[in-house]
């Protein structure tokens, strides 16, 4: 039977066999999309709800889609490539352009009264909490 393994040309070879096994294991994950293109994100909450901060710099409102299923709250983006024809000859490039999505899973959130608002690049989301009893019925045993 083969072994696999991981193989990274950039990387010099350890002498250390169990270095060679967790190597990467603990990497961190990105999507498969153009790489890096994603946002940071702070999500606080309180007895009323949740207050969401995205960064999106540079990204209008017309751009940025927002969604409520589920309790996932889901943040999309898609920019499109405006290039100048004269100036095409870049000698380094960050910007990202493309689609790309963050979600997140708030628990008892109420689709009901979400507000959000894009300041300066960044966006904030107010989701309210649901009643405690508004997702509970009493059930009658025929």
């Amino acid at each position: 039977m083969a072994n696999v393994t991981r193989f990274d040309p950039f990387q010099i070879s350890s002498i250390d066999p169990f270095d060679e096994v967790f190597k990467g294991f603990f990497r961190p994950v990105r999507s498969e999309g153009s790489p890096g293109a994603q946002f940071r994100m702070d999500v606080k909450e309180d007895d009323k709800g949740y207050t969401v901060h995205a960064e999106i710099p540079g990204v209008k409102k017309e751009e940025i889609k927002l969604g409520l299923n589920d309790g996932r709250l889901s943040i999309s983006v898609e920019r499109e490539e405006k290039v100048d024809e004269e100036k095409e000859n870049y000698v380094h490039r960050e910007r990202r352009y493309g689609s790309y999505e963050r979600c997140v899973y708030l628990a008892d959130a109420n689709p009901d009264g979400i507000e959000a608002k894009l300041e300066d690049g960044l966006l904030k989301i107010v989701v309210p909490k649901q009643d405690k009893d508004e997702g509970k019925r009493n059930i009658e045993i025929k």
